[in-house]
């Protein structure tokens, strides 16, 4: 074995990255404060401090074949979008069938993570870790940070006066695990995320009222799109990213906004955006629109202030007799073990060289995985990024200098600005970033040469979804399986939905996509060029 490397949590990242180091050779000890795998989708009853935290109801928003390790699909009979129980079994079958578990020492805390004395020379760390009260510090050549940003609650309650005084109860919706307790109440959810909107239709059953207070609102889509389709099998595709990266702003933009607001105008319910051309992300949600449409769900502006028992929104109106708000506000990015300086290098932000290394480090041997959100899901980005850092760390791969990294990030958040707006978050756009990560480490999909020698599994990789087993189809790491798990991905799409066979299965024609869209750029393009 070579270099010693400490990983930290046993999620998916975690996952991916032990993987991810026998594979270039190192020595991977995974430290998890818990006593089993799967981070996040790891459900537990109630919350516990350190540790993310998921509500019994929550399913994937991702379908499975856009969400899994690239050279692990799910079983052809697994549901398209999963119970957190399901991907949760799916997660153990592969740490089991990796023989990843060894690698991981549970129950074991990690306080703190140092600079060795020799760091400049070295590049390594003291790592003090705790289990069963005992403190141990062991020194390893290099750093994987999985611990994910779902873990300490962002809850803003400074920013709501009167919030003192209100006599209900409020929690965070780390909280939340079932709407039993909320039963004939009146509810205020506050915030318009993925987990408000869940919560809020969720207790819409159950509650006598329940309100979402949205600052800026947000783009609601549903999972089901174009002709039945998972909507990320549908929207996330190479040639869709071209278009909307090749064609003039103004286009791209209205393309955008008018697809977003295809389902149903969001006008007409409150919850159009702010900013409709941000590529923020959407909330997917299935039931929202039905919900408002019954009146069991009401869409209200930022809260102005609270009353002992009421909300004032900004536009004057009041919602009376709350018994509990649920802040639906998000996570904030925390090490404890690590010096904030570390992570954040420059204005007290997050400065991260692709999200992943620190650019001021003088040894690049400490490395951030899954920190990184885009429209796209969290175990590929992850695999690709542990990939890229492993091999950085055998000394496989190299990166650019700090200047080099330095100006990267700048130009990179200038583009994060004009496409996703204002954020703490690290946004960017799903296949431009794997495809920079692939061509780090050779496994950027060669789409040309694909054309000349296989033109069958070229139109998948290029119309098709751009689904993880494309970037271990070629180069280091290379699966044999992949080719194969690429050209049969819409049968184990539609199986799971085919109980009764009526007709064969159809799957989308990528020509007549094409021809469509090429069809109406031509003709925009020619709108645009009469008029300017």
């Amino acid at each position: 074995m070579g270099k010693r490397v400490a990983i930290i949590g046993a999620g998916v990242s975690g996952l991916a990255s032990i993987r991810c180091c026998l594979e270039e050779g190192l020595e991977p000890t995974c430290f998890e404060r818990s006593n089993d795998i799967g981070g996040l989708w790891k459900f537990l009853d109630h919350a516990e401090e350190g540790r993310a935290s998921i509500y019994q109801s929550v399913f994937t928003n991702s379908s499975k074949e856009m969400m899994c390790f690239p050279d692990f699909p799910y079983p052809d009979d697994y549901p398209n979008y999963m119970h957190h129980s399901k991907l949760q079994e799916y997660i153990k079958t592969f740490a089991q069938k990796k023989n990843l578990l060894r690698y991981i020492q549970f129950e074991t805390l990690v306080s703190s993570i140092k600079k060795c004395p020799s760091f400049l020379v070295t590049g390594q760390w003291e790592v003090v870790s705790e289990k069963d009260g005992k403190q141990e510090s062991t020194i390893f050549d290099a750093i994987m940070i999985c611990s994910g940003h779902h873990v300490y609650p962002n809850l803003p309650t400074d920013s709501f006066p009167g919030l003192h005084q209100f006599q209900g109860h409020y929690l965070h919706s780390r909280d939340y695990k079932d709407p039993d307790a909320f039963k004939g109440k009146r509810v205020l959810v506050i915030g318009l995320g993925n987990s408000g909107s869940d919560i809020a239709v969720e207790l819409s059953r159950l509650a006598t009222q329940v309100v979402i207070s949205t600052r800026s609102g947000s783009w609601v889509m549903s999972r089901v799109w174009d002709n039945g389709y998972p909507w990320d099998m549908v929207y996330v595709t190479r040639f869709a990213s071209f278009l909307r990266n090749a064609l003039p702003s103004f286009v791209s933009d209205w393309l955008y906004v008018k697809k977003m607001n295809t389902w149903f105008k969001h006008e007409n319910f409150g919850l159009m955006p702010l900013n409709g051309s941000l590529r923020k992300e959407p909330v997917f949600n299935d039931e929202l629109p039905s919900r408002i449409l019954c009146g069991t769900v009401s869409i209200k502006p930022n809260v102005k202030e609270f009353t002992e028992t009421s909300a004032v929104f900004e536009d004057g109106t009041v919602f009376e007799a709350i018994d509990s708000i649920i802040f639906a506000t998000g996570y904030d990015y925390a090490y404890p073990f690590l010096d904030d300086s570390i992570i954040k290098s420059r204005n007290n932000e997050v400065t991260l060289f692709k999200g992943i290394f620190p650019p001021l480090m003088e040894k690049p041997t400490l490395a951030v995985i899954g920190l990184v959100q885009s429209l796209g899901a969290a175990i590929p980005t992850a695999d690709l990024q542990a990939r890229w850092a492993a091999k950085v760390f055998a000394n496989s791969c190299t990166l650019p200098t700090t200047n080099e990294m330095m100006d990267d990030i700048d130009e990179k958040m200038g583009k994060k600005l004009k496409w996703f707006g204002q954020s703490q978050t690290l946004q960017t756009d799903y296949i431009t970033y794997m495809d920079e990560l692939g061509s780090f480490i050779g496994a950027k999909p060669n789409i040309p040469w694909l054309f000349l020698t296989d033109p069958q599994l070229a139109l998948e990789v290029y119309f098709g979804p751009c689904s993880p087993y494309q970037f271990r189809l070629m180069g280091p790491g290379k699966w044999d399986g992949a080719r194969n798990a690429i050209l049969t991905q819409w049968d184990r799409t539609v199986k799971p939905t085919r109980m009764r066979a009526v007709g064969k299965a159809q799957r989308p024609q990528h020509f007549y996509n094409l021809l469509r869209i090429l069809s109406f750029s031509v003709l925009l393009l020619a709108v645009w060029l009469t008029f300017y």
